[in-house]
């Protein structure tokens, strides 16, 4: 009998060491990762917490005026100016008053707003400096100084066509009028009947001065109904440049308008500096006390809880809750269990083969078994009682059998 022979020394010393497992890189990644995913959601709410500041304080462009030809909301007017532009119209949108004026020429109108910011005196030398004047947002004042007319007060008419002797409304077709006017001496009026109109012009040596109200008919929402559009062209793009101003209060020359105040300025000095030394302190106490970002750590619960009191507490639920067929499923649960268990089957056993299995060891019909643990369930508390002594009576029968094979030589 030969022994084996031992181990070559010389290939045991060639043979290379077995390469460490990094098993604490493997470790504390996952725990980095955890810990800067935390740091980047902090960092995260306090920009997101000091951007919701900036913008309580900074009025938004959807603040602006609701007639903005740069505004693209339903209440804005650029798609009537994006109109104009596809028809060869030059529109150029400007928001303070001295620009306006550098702009205005000969063949150039003038599109505006009601100017409530500035006074009477510079609206009349901005609309002098002016060939062709379209107000789009009708004020008694402006009524006024135009020498347009006044406003009308009867209910508008559902659809009305231009009526009226001026050309360029020929093939407009019919608008719902928004705001009315009562012409003045030597004024036409369109889009309307004697008791009002919803466009005023005045013609003076080839000087246009026209008035409508554009909420109703030129907004965003509103131009494509009806012939608004096309009135929209007749009225703005009679001319080939187009100069839309935009009253706003920064460019106002009036010492009596009440300029609303943001958030920024009712707010008091003290306020910004006390918010952000808030936050620091909260960010600091948040490191300083703040959990260890990672999975739960779980705890053995200080009280343990017998499964009668369980049992007890999860019958007395569902008898508040008047729920048969539910109490009648959780018996049959535990009964197919049971049975599965005492008659070798697997855990989750399909019921019909549990079924089965009990009527063949018991030696029943295999359609009484089935009707009892696959068929339809009580849903009458009348009914769970006798449903229950059946699930009994069954698996005392089964228990009786097996142990009586069990015991049997």
């Amino acid at each position: 009998m030969t022994a084996a022979p031992p181990s070559s020394p010389a290939r045991a010393e060639t043979d290379p060491p077995a390469a460490p497992q990094p098993r604490d890189t493997l470790v504390r990644v996952p725990g980095r990762l955890r810990r800067a995913l935390g740091w980047v959601l902090v960092v995260a709410l306090v920009l997101i917490v000091g951007a919701a500041g900036l913008l309580l304080a900074v009025p938004s462009s959807a603040q602006r005026d609701g007639l903005d030809p740069e505004r693209p909301g339903p209440g804005g007017m650029q798609a009537l100016a994006q109109i104009l532009r596809q028809q060869g119209v030059t529109v150029d949108v400007v928001r303070t008053r001295a620009e306006a004026e550098r702009r205005l020429d000969e063949d150039t109108t003038l599109v505006m707003s009601d100017p409530y910011t500035l006074s009477d005196a510079a609206v009349a030398e901005l609309t002098d400096a002016a060939h062709d004047v379209v107000l789009t947002s009708p004020s008694a004042r402006m009524l006024r100084t135009l020498d347009l007319g006044s406003y009308a007060f009867p209910s508008a008419p559902p659809t009305v066509g231009a009526d009226c002797d001026v050309s360029a409304f020929a093939h407009v077709g019919t608008i719902e009028p928004g705001q009315l006017f009562l012409p003045a001496s030597g004024v036409t009026a369109c889009f309307g009947d004697a008791d009002g109109a919803a466009v005023l012009i005045s013609e003076d040596a080839g000087r246009r001065r026209a008035i409508v109200d554009g909420a109703a008919l030129f907004t965003n929402e509103r131009l494509a109904e009806n012939g608004n559009a096309a009135l929209g062209l007749a009225l703005l793009g009679a001319r080939a440049h187009v100069v839309w101003y935009v009253p706003s209060f920064e460019d106002s020359d009036r010492t009596d308008v009440d300029v609303p105040k943001s958030l920024a300025d009712l707010t008091p000095g003290w306020v910004s500096p006390v918010v952000a030394l808030g936050m620091i302190t909260a960010l600091l106490a948040a490191v300083w006390r703040g959990r260890r970002f990672g999975p739960l750590v779980a705890e053995t619960l200080p009280v343990t809880v017998r499964a009668s009191e369980t049992m007890l507490g999860r019958a007395r639920l569902t008898a508040k809750a008047a729920d048969a067929t539910h109490a009648a499923e959780a018996l049959r649960a535990g009964t197919l269990a049971r049975l599965a268990l005492r008659l070798g089957l697997a855990a989750r056993a399909d019921p019909g083969a549990v079924a089965d299995a009990a009527a063949d060891r018991i030696r029943v019909d295999r359609a009484d078994c089935r009707a009892l643990l696959v068929g339809p369930l009580p849903g009458a508390d009348a009914e769970l009682v006798p449903y229950a002594r059946r699930l009994a009576e069954l698996e005392t029968a089964v228990e009786n059998a097996v142990r009586i094979e069990r015991s049997s030589p």
